[in-house]
């Protein structure tokens, strides 16, 4: 059975399964001028956040190892960084900065940028936990990046984390969850591809203190409800 770890043919599948997962939260500051699907072709755009090249950040808990690992040096896959290098227009210039400062974005004159930020991994007892809340250096990661140029922050985690603090500076929010290996998935879906499809598996709450909360209750007040999710049509120009 082990020759069929990895193969193609699987990876396909897993691909698939990231882009019919991926959720769109946010697309635009407003209804009439989305940013997603992204354009291919660009002077130069930034990647950034600590989930952007790390598979083990991707894979999460039960993955290698009991809790999972972090890096890029104990499985095979795709992180997102790699995945968004592979799709864009060869003429395209791709920086990744873990965690800029807000003048090294403002500086550059980025078209775009792609923040890739969440949990890290987690198994069983371990992963329980009151303060749902994207890591750090994450927050402040979004702040200096989404402050200074149009971006699209891609949330890596199992649940959902607190997020509207930094919502009204974010363009564009994608839940991804836990795309494991096939980053290209991510990446399929962003640049147009493929449209978004998915929708939410529970409801995304706007503070810990709602917790817990779900559809029917009396205080049912979430910042995105059971179900939601954005769509987007595959581009036909990009």
């Amino acid at each position: 059975m082990a020759k069929y770890l990895g193969i193609q043919k699987h990876r396909e599948l897993a691909r698939e399964a990231v882009r019919k997962s991926l959720v769109l939260l946010k697309n635009g500051k407003s209804a009439d001028k989305p940013l997603l699907p992204l354009p291919k072709k660009a002077s130069k755009i930034l990647v950034a956040g600590s989930h952007a090249d790390n598979l083990g950040y991707q894979c999460g808990g039960w993955t290698i190892n009991w809790q999972g690992f972090s890096g890029n040096n104990f499985t095979s896959g795709t992180t997102i960084l790699t995945a968004i290098k592979h799709t864009v227009d060869q003429t395209t210039e791709v920086i990744y900065q873990e965690n800029p400062d807000a003048d090294y974005v403002k500086s550059n004159k980025f078209s775009y940028a792609i923040v890739a930020v969440g949990e890290h991994p987690y198994a069983e007892s371990l992963g329980d936990k009151l303060n749902l809340t994207i890591r750090e250096p994450g927050p402040g990661t979004i702040t200096n990046v989404c402050g200074a140029v149009k971006c699209i922050v891609i949330i890596i985690s199992g649940r959902p984390l607190v997020i509207q603090p930094y919502l009204s500076t974010i363009d564009a929010l994608v839940a991804a969850w836990l795309p494991g290996t096939e980053g290209q998935g991510v990446a399929d879906v962003l640049f147009g591809h493929y449209g978004f499809t998915g929708k939410l598996p529970r409801t995304w709450f706007k503070t810990l203190d709602q917790l817990p909360m779900n559809v029917g209750d009396p205080h049912y007040d979430p910042l995105f409800p059971f179900g939601f999710g954005l769509t987007t049509k595959p581009s036909k120009t990009n």
